[in-house]
């Protein structure tokens, strides 16, 4: 037999004392809110002495009527003097015609308490509403990151079950210029199209959240580890097999994928999350379906650690620059010196330009970076000229400009600034872009490129030859020189293929009225045939290695005197 529901007991006013329960019907009449005067008993139960008219309406005060489970819960306690009185939410009726209250008992003495009930339905539902607004994703109803977050919390709270959970965190491939494309309003049909086709590859107990723009959640429960992970991501991963039809267009997209599992009992969410995002942040370098192990926090630490440390040594003018000279083939002089960044810690320690540049290039600091590279070499050749007399040194500096400043800084103000506050000519300094960065986004480039011309600036691309570049875009852009990769400069004595490589870039940058640098020469022999096929100018260690500003200004004027 189930536990009896306890139950509200009929009227019980004492025939001695009938002023007394005419005094209180009286005074609860009065109240603008639902309240009767009770004495509680055990079990839930009571005896109402009084009540007033919105009370009767609610249908408590009939007998054999069963009062809502939270109230008796809370008549019981106070009956049995488990705890003091209070309040008490609850709720009257079931279905839609349901209505919520908050009960108050109230002591009133002689072992009687005033019961009261006020309306909170509007505010409940009104507060319900607002949690699902500030849970839920706008646009797709999915969960957002704090509803993920959330759901984690509920599903873990308590969990004593064997397994995992494991959250996989997926970032989609090119949606930002994908949405430059076809409009944010196709942009968002995309999201919505890409949400219900995810839901539709997922278990019903799995949960889907989108946590960012571009960004997407799936909590699992699991029992085989790594191996169900893989296999809910080859699932989600066959979402992306096919084109997303918006409209009339056909869009392919594909998508990184970091994952984080932890066991059910153990679910830390805080650390669930940070695990998965740096999963997916190596995901998006691999190109693999990343599961987080311990060995890459470490190295995310020490890249964070470095970061912190990179940014300090720019804030503090820490880092300093090394040239390289290049040399006019034709008369062995310096034309010019690529400038290149180099850290040395505080505790001495060097740090490698192949080390720290992409922690630069992943976290922003590219773009300072960027800006101080620009004005310490203006600040250089302006020390120069002073160590030289007064008279302009006549060679050049060159300055790496990477894609990310140039499509986030205002490269060209930067140059004229650096000229400006060092009164350097503008044919004095050289920028250097790979063909990558030029070509990733053309029409930006070409207008930065133009209006770097239009100060007097000397332009650059570096490494060409490695990308795909667009022979009659490349005509429109105002380029000065062509440097040919080393890549293609190593070996070309012995190889036939390099060497004709080498002649046709010099054959189309001769057409185009450019000239040619050769990156990475190395031997006399390359050098030889270099300046037979017609190469401009030679970079490499076989003519030097990078050096110190003042090493470099005597190396100018040593190849000036030869």
């Amino acid at each position: 037999m189930g536990r009896s529901q306890p139950r509200i007991s009929a009227p019980a006013i004492s025939d001695a004392a009938p002023a007394a329960a005419s005094d209180a019907q009286a005074w609860l009449s009065a109240l603008p809110i639902a309240a009767a005067l009770i004495r509680p008993l055990p079990r839930g139960q009571l005896q109402l002495h009084a009540s007033n008219r919105r009370f009767e309406q609610l249908g408590l005060s009939h007998a054999g009527l069963t009062p809502p489970v939270e109230l008796a819960r809370a008549i019981a306690a106070v009956a049995d003097g488990c705890t003091p009185a209070g309040d008490t939410a609850c709720t009257v009726g079931t279905g839609v015609a349901s209505r919520e209250y908050r009960a108050t008992l109230a002591p009133m003495g002689d072992g009687l308490f005033l019961l009261t009930l006020v309306d909170r339905t509007q505010e409940v539902h009104t507060e319900r509403n607002l949690r699902r607004e500030l849970l839920s994703d706008s646009l797709t109803g999915l969960p957002n990151r704090a509803g993920l977050e959330d759901a984690l919390e509920a599903r873990s709270h308590g969990a004593t079950a064997s397994g995992d959970f494991a959250l996989m965190l997926l970032d989609l491939a090119r949606f930002s210029r994908i949405n430059e494309h076809i409009g944010p309003m196709a942009g968002d049909e995309l999201l919505i199209t890409v949400a219900r086709r995810l839901q539709s590859s997922l278990r019903s107990d799995d949960i889907l959240a989108r946590t960012g723009g571009d960004e997407f959640a799936i909590a699992s429960r699991i029992g085989a580890g790594k191996i169900d992970v893989r296999e809910i991501a080859r699932r989600v991963r066959g979402a992306f097999d096919h084109p997303f039809r918006i409209g009339d267009l056909k869009v392919s997209i594909d998508c990184a994928v970091g994952c984080a599992i932890q066991p059910v009992s153990e679910v830390d969410v805080a650390d669930l999350l940070r695990h998965a995002q740096i999963a997916l942040k190596r995901a998006k370098q691999t190109d693999r379906i990343e599961i987080y192990e311990p060995e890459t926090a470490s190295l995310a630490n020490n890249r964070f650690s470095l970061e912190t440390a990179l940014r300090n040594a720019i804030e503090a003018d820490g880092l300093q620059l090394a040239f390289q000279p290049l040399i006019e083939f034709a008369t062995g002089r310096v034309a010019g010196f690529e400038a290149l960044a180099r850290w040395q810690r505080d505790d001495g320690q060097m740090v490698s330009p192949a080390e720290f540049i992409p922690v630069a290039e992943d976290s922003g600091l590219i773009v300072p970076l960027g800006q101080w590279a620009i004005h310490a070499a203006a600040r250089t050749l302006a020390d120069w000229d002073r160590a030289n007399g007064g008279s302009a040194v006549s060679a050049y500096i060159a300055v790496n400009v990477s894609a990310i400043q140039l499509s986030r800084d205002d490269v060209a103000g930067i140059v004229r600034h650096a000229l400006t506050e060092n009164r350097v000519n503008a044919d004095r300094l050289m920028i250097e872009l790979t063909e990558s960065a030029i070509i990733g986004d053309p029409d930006i480039a070409l207008s930065v490129l133009r209006e770097l011309k239009s100060l007097g600036a000397r332009i650059a691309m570096d490494d060409f030859g490695t990308g795909y570049s667009n022979l009659a875009y490349l005509q429109e852009l105002p380029l000065d020189v062509l440097k040919i990769d080393r890549s293609f400069v190593d070996r070309m004595t012995e190889d036939k293929d390099k060497a004709a490589i080498v002649r046709t870039i010099q054959s189309l940058a001769e057409a185009l009225e450019m000239q040619t640098t050769a990156e990475g020469v190395e031997t006399a022999e390359q050098a030889a045939k270099l300046k037979a096929i017609g190469c401009n100018y030679g970079q490499g260690y076989y003519f030097a290695r990078p050096m110190a500003a003042a090493d470099a200004l005597s190396y100018w004027a040593a190849s000036r005197s030869a």
